[in-house]
């Protein structure tokens, strides 16, 4: 009797656990517990919101033993999100045309050398440790928003998947410690600290420039889509060159 209980337990666990919406859910609510946390503990960076969602679920699925792939199917409905979400980064964008009509050398000049020192320093970092030609084109791509970075891995031959993860790796770690830097090299300028957080930490880093305040995070949205075109375009030029010197 008791062996028909809980296998019947078992049976209906496995089966909660293997259903999507279970998923979706439990993604909004660690989301939420995130903030809550983010919120109870001062506002503190190390609490991030996405940083303890991820924690959190990361946790869940290896406790339940779920495949990433059932996860997703959940999970694709917040990240179909992303795109409305990014779009919606134009109208603050929009309410600081003016100023970006005057600033368009030097932001320009900023995404050039920033966008191409963040794909060379990756991969030659990764070579000189030792990292396989494919790792190395999987890194490549890391600083810009995951669908332009996982386009980029792919025609390159890297490995999208993994190229997801470090993105997400980069986003977080460069969202922890913006506001460090920032503070450490005295930068008070909203237009400078958006753009230079923007192109380091992609979207993550976008939603804590736009918690200091509304003119830093429209200025990371710009850099963010500036620094995916940018990357899209320069890295199947110098990834293949800098490959070279590991052969």
């Amino acid at each position: 009797m008791w062996e028909s209980i809980t296998d019947a337990f078992a049976h209906t666990r496995d089966q909660l656990f293997a259903e999507p919406s279970l998923w979706l859910c439990l993604t909004l609510l660690a989301y939420a517990f995130g903030m809550w946390t983010y919120k109870k503990s001062g506002y503190k960076t190390i609490f991030t919101p996405l940083l303890v969602a991820i924690v959190v679920l990361a946790s869940l699925l290896l406790m339940t033993g779920t495949p990433y792939k059932t996860y997703m199917e959940g999970g694709q409905h917040i990240n179909f999100l992303l795109g409305p979400a990014t779009v919606a980064l134009a109208v603050p964008l929009y309410e600081q045309r003016l100023r970006l009509a005057k600033m368009w050398f030097p932001l320009l000049c900023g995404l050039v050398s920033g966008g191409t020192v963040a794909i060379v320093s990756a991969v030659l970092i990764a070579g000189a440790l030792g990292a396989s030609p494919t790792t190395m084109i999987s890194l490549a791509p890391k600083s810009v928003t995951v669908p332009i970075a996982m386009g980029v891995s792919q025609t390159l031959g890297g490995v999208p998947e993994l190229t997801a993860a470090l993105v997400v790796i980069t986003g977080v770690v460069g969202a922890l410690m913006c506001r460090g830097i920032l503070a450490l090299l005295c930068e008070k300028n909203d237009a400078t600290r958006g753009f230079a957080i923007g192109l380091a930490a992609h979207g993550v880093g976008t939603a804590t420039a736009f918690q200091m305040n509304r003119d830093t995070g429209a200025f990371s949205g710009l850099s963010m889509g500036l620094t995916g075109l940018f990357t899209a375009f320069a890295a199947p030029a110098i990834v293949p060159w800098l490959l070279q010197f590991f052969k």
